[in-house]
């Protein structure tokens, strides 16, 4: 293949360099399956990536109704052309031939195959006697970052209009909660503040918690891009890892974990300290400088410094940087989300901005970014702690206009409480007052934290449990009933990314066997249950992903997420464009907050806000004695110690999270060669310190172990900070091929065996990044290398103490240079 990389051992491929304020330059990368060519292909049709947050647009190749590859499409805002690993080489799982293709029952204590009628009779048989016995209550929905919007929105109605339940939530709790949360605290409202053409901009970019090389690495890409050019931004990393991103960086901090809070109290501190402040915005946008200021008074640099176990200088550095800034971007992921006082900590960092009057123009602006492809979408329509459209389940009104838009009446919402989140799903189901799980696009049994819990929950008898996926995964083999789903590139829907850029992703070609979209699902149970409205017309009463989609837009229509001006032709033709679309913003909207912040209005905001400290919801009086008028809310949070500290028989820290080569469970990325093979199977890092205090060397088969349970895998030596351990979470029990569960007690390959029940107070999201652990040598590696890759942030310490990753001629992707050219924006400074 002509002016082809190796895309897993080069995985951001070629650099098209660009200076500040100009637009970034396409390039167009595609991967087509051996054998094909450009000119075998016989359509390409539109899509956009499900396999991470970005929303790379795509095109799909297809040949004799089947995928053969796919191409960027250099229209397209987010990527223009550009496709990571995962979105280069993910397609080929659809093919996988261990695909669901027919339902299956629980009988006997085996599952088997049967028809659709038969499944889904048992599943509306099943609910109709809990409604009668039990009530609305015993039901509960677990769903998933990676379905469209027109299927949360149906599964929304179904659930709250429908049944009647409170317990809607979805895998999205694990990752973007925080997100959701402290944007509310922050503006009253969802609503990503910045935009990735914000990159292009900035002439500092602070990333908190956010390994953007790995986990949205085509927006990496995009910084290398500027890096190069003239008028570089310089970098801040806040990552306890030698990431990509921190090596990279004009200043990295990595501090203990568990102590953003006090490293961005410091940062505050010093930002007040020497008055970089922008006193006009604060006076006119914000309400409570006075209590931050001094909240944050005594937290110098020396202070945290102890706390963080950072130098004192190395603070400073970054405080000057993120001070001294005409335009910053701050991104802000998993590192502060799943890890402790969560919210808090990611309300800091809007409280950076507000104060440096760093919001609404280009190149000044946060991400509070998302790790799951549509995740946007779950918040937006009601699966993650709100009711749909960013409504106030608190505010009556709200609930009310919903009602409206449903013509139920407004006591059908269930708004007597805060919609339940995924956790406490899960501790009522193990309570027994949740009878019967559906999970939908998603795999807790190896995702969520504490796992011979969760696998001790899902076992139980008495829980009816129904698994809609594309595998027989972990989850899947504890259901009674599996119902075999239609995944991407088999179905149409859109999906909005981590900017708010919303992408329509079309059918390219048919589900294998019986499998069925999501959405064909959702609808033939509502048609089952016979959900009605108050005038005894269905309830849903959309029968395809258009009519879905025009629903929604009636839903959005004068909220913060407002869809009005889409559709599926002009998104068709457009590609990718940014909500709100309305009248008054026809082609969408690049940045929100340009003036003022009208959504955080008492009679508006999508939240009251909460204690960050405690979690404590604060109501409507509390709120409009706080910001009667309607201002962006400086809210400061004291720091605390985490929960579980490390001690003598557990004298590690451990912290989970994702490599570049694989997204959540592996349920799509553990069938693609190439990214299986960059990434076979799971690794722990240790530091270099520790490893040789310990006598430990790379390969060395180790266990891991924690008061909950233990997991065994190679050692990989890096440059991550003394008394730490990393573990991909990515890897369950079951290989690619199946095979058959753990035997009681022994040490499995998924980190959360040792993972801890514990959530933020504010967000609900778990803390996968606060467990205690101890380190057991099994047996010498005797110069077996660990799997982790040495392209990314688990690359070795010692040059060539394992062989680097490469893909080879199969992982070979053509990349092609811009067609259009590139144009200043807009606007730009």
């Amino acid at each position: 293949m002509e002016d082809a990389v190796d895309r897993i051992g080069q995985p951001w491929g070629a650099r098209t360099v660009y200076g500040r304020h100009e637009s970034w330059p396409g390039r167009v990368d595609t991967f087509l399956a051996e054998g094909m060519t450009s000119a075998s292909v016989q359509r390409w049709v539109q899509a956009a990536s499900i396999l991470h947050s970005d929303g790379d647009a795509m095109d799909i190749a297809v040949a004799d109704g089947r995928m053969v590859g796919v191409r960027g499409r250099e229209v397209d805002r987010v990527n223009r052309g550009r496709l990571g690993p995962k979105d280069l080489f993910g397609w080929q799982a659809n093919g996988s031939r261990d695909r669901l293709t027919r339902p299956l029952v629980r009988r006997g204590g085996r599952l088997v195959e049967t028809d659709w009628d038969t499944a889904m009779a048992l599943v509306a048989a099943r609910s109709r006697e809990l409604l009668k016995e039990r009530g609305p209550g015993a039901i509960g929905f677990y769903t998933s970052g990676q379905l469209f919007l027109e299927e949360y929105y149906t599964l929304a109605v179904l659930a709250r209009g429908g049944i009647g339940t409170n317990h809607l939530d979805g895998n999205t709790r694990l990752c973007t909660a925080t997100a959701g949360e402290a944007l509310k605290e922050s503006f009253g409202s969802d609503g990503q503040p910045g935009s990735y053409d914000d990159i292009d901009h900035a002439d500092a970019i602070a990333f908190f918690g956010h390994n953007i090389a790995e986990t949205q690495p085509v927006q990496w890409m995009r910084v290398l891009d500027r890096l190069a050019g003239t008028d570089s931004p310089r970098l801040l990393c806040v990552d306890p890892r030698p990431t990509r991103v921190a090596e990279r960086a004009a200043v990295h901090l990595a501090p203990r974990g568990g102590t953003n809070v006090a490293l961005l109290n410091a940062l505050l501190h010093e930002t007040i300290r020497h008055d970089r402040i922008d006193h006009g915005f604060v006076a006119a946008h914000t309400v409570g400088f006075d209590e931050l200021a001094a909240a944050v008074a005594d937290c110098t640099p020396k202070w945290a410094a102890k706390i963080c176990d950072v130098p004192t200088a190395r603070i400073e550095e970054a405080a000057e940087l993120v001070g001294t800034a005409e335009a910053l971007l701050s991104t802000v992921l998993q590192g502060v989300y799943q890890s402790h006082q969560a919210t808090a900590a990611a309300v800091q960092v809007n409280n950076l901005h507000l104060i440096r009057g760093m919001l609404g123009r280009p190149g000044a602006g946060v991400l509070q970014m998302n790790g799951q492809p549509s995740a946007q979408n779950t918040r937006e329509c009601g699966a993650d702690g709100d009711l749909p459209g960013f409504r106030n389940w608190q505010n009556d009104a709200h609930v009310a206009d919903l009602a409206r838009v449903w013509n139920v009446t407004p006591e059908t919402i269930p708004h007597y409480a805060p919609p339940t989140h995924a956790m406490q799903m899960f501790r009522y189901a193990e309570q027994g007052s949740i009878r019967m799980l559906w999970v939908s696009g998603t795999n807790p049994a190896v995702s969520l934290p504490e796992l011979p819990r969760i696998r001790t929950v899902l076992s139980q008898e008495r829980l009816f449990t129904v698994v809609q996926d594309i595998f027989l995964t972990e989850t899947a083999q504890l259901a009674d009933v599996v119902l075999p789903a239609a995944t991407w590139g088999e179905k149409t829907g859109t999906l909005t990314n981590a900017d708010r850029t919303v992408h329509l992703s079309r059918k390219a070609v048919e589900p294998p066997g019986e499998a069925r979209p999501d959405l064909d699902i959702f609808l033939d149970y509502a048609r089952r249950m016979d959900f009605r409205d108050k005038d005894g017309a269905p309830l849903v009463g959309w029968s395809d992903p258009e009519s879905a989609f025009e629903a929604w837009k009636r839903c959005s229509a004068g909220r913060p997420c407002d869809y009005t001006g889409l559709s599926y032709a002009k998104l068709d033709d457009a590609s990718g464009i940014q909500w709100p679309c309305n009248e008054a913003a026809p082609e969408g909207t690049a940045r929100l907050y340009t003036d003022g912040f009208e959504w955080a209005r008492p009679d508006l905001c999508e939240s009251y806000g909460k204690d960050l400290e405690t979690g404590a919801a604060q109501d409507v009086v509390e709120y409009r004695s706080l910001n009667p008028d309607g201002k962006a809310m400086l809210k400061a949070a004291a720091y605390w110690p985490p929960h579980e500290q490390p001690d003598e028989e557990h004298p590690f820290q451990l912290t989970t999270g994702r490599t570049l080569y694989h997204f959540h469970t592996r349920t799509k990325t553990g069938r693609a060669r190439q990214l299986n093979d960059a990434a076979p199977d799971v690794w722990v890092e240790i530091s270099t310190q520790d490893a040789d205090r310990l006598k430990l060397g790379e390969g060395d088969l180790v266990d891991v172990r924690s008061t909950r349970g233990s997991l065994r895998g190679r050692l990989r030596v890096t440059g991550i900070r003394p008394g730490l351990l990393f573990v991909p979470f990515h890897y369950g029990y079951w290989d690619t091929s199946g095979g058959s569960g753990p035997e009681a007690g022994a040490p499995g390959r998924a980190a959360n065996e040792t993972t801890i029940t514990d959530w933020d107070p504010a967000s609900k999201q778990p803390l996968f990044k606060t467990a205690a652990a101890a380190l057991v040598l099994v047996e010498r590696g005797d110069g077996r290398p660990s799997p982790a890759p040495t392209t990314t942030a688990s690359a070795p310490a010692v040059a060539g103490a394992a062989p680097p990753t490469a893909g080879g001629e199969a992982a070979r992707a053509a990349q092609e240079p811009a067609r259009f050219p590139h144009r200043r924006e807009e606007g730009a400074q």
